[in-house]
């Protein structure tokens, strides 16, 4: 059975990266997220404050990137970043590997910066973007698991700015890796109800869109 819009609604993180993206632009999202009850507001680090002002009182999260969207910064920035972004009201953190150390194999390293990053993170959960478009088969596999190892709280697709987001066939291979307990979140291009659905299908347990209004109605 599909989902209700409500249903749908509290799985949603609402997604302002875009660089262009001003105080207006974040105050709407806010405006947005709270009128439809969607999980969180997710937003680089620099509208983090302001986000978290938004929604106090609400029970609407908000959500910051680290290390976005290349995932090419070294280990101890994303590790300050993540832990600025906690001191200041972030209840999610979305970080991007260092996606050439996987497709390199340098496995040791991406599941101790991931694990580095969760220490930063404490209770906070932790979103492990591996950009899926980027990776064969067996590197989102290795990916999934070197998260699940690092102790992340979620394997997530894609950061929305590489040619290809969310497909359904990745999800599902996400899904089967990890299992049914950890997270699995699908985003980028994901502008359609019909696309919403199927990821969930596949094993989505938290889509990212920026475009949330044409999923719920």
């Amino acid at each position: 059975m599909a989902p209700t819009d409500q249903a749908l609604a509290a799985i949603i993180d609402h997604t302002i990266l875009r660089p262009e993206a001003t105080a207006a632009d974040i105050e709407r999202y806010c405006e947005e997220a709270l009128s439809h009850d969607f999980k969180a507001v997710c937003v680089n680090p620099i509208h983090v404050a302001r986000v978290v002002e938004r929604l106090k009182s609400s029970g609407v999260l908000t959500c910051s990137v680290v290390g976005f969207p290349l995932g090419a910064a070294p280990t101890e920035l994303k590790c300050a970043e993540a832990s600025w972004a906690i001191a200041n009201g972030a209840a999610e953190i979305d970080m991007v590997i260092s996606i050439g150390d996987l497709k390199a194999g340098n496995y040791d390293a991406v599941r101790d910066e991931i694990a580095a990053l969760k220490s930063a993170c404490g209770p906070v959960c932790l979103k492990v973007i591996l950009e899926t478009s980027l990776l064969t088969d067996d590197e989102i596999v290795v990916g999934c698991r070197l998260a699940q190892d690092a102790g992340a709280d979620f394997v997530k697709t894609s950061t929305g700015f590489a040619a290809q987001g969310a497909i359904v066939s990745h999800v599902a291979l996400m899904r089967r890796t990890v299992g049914p307990s950890m997270g699995v979140k699908a985003s980028g291009g994901i502008g359609t109800r019909e696309l919403a659905l199927q990821l969930i299908a596949a094993g989505a347990s938290r889509i990212g869109s920026s475009n949330s209004l044409k999923l719920v109605g």
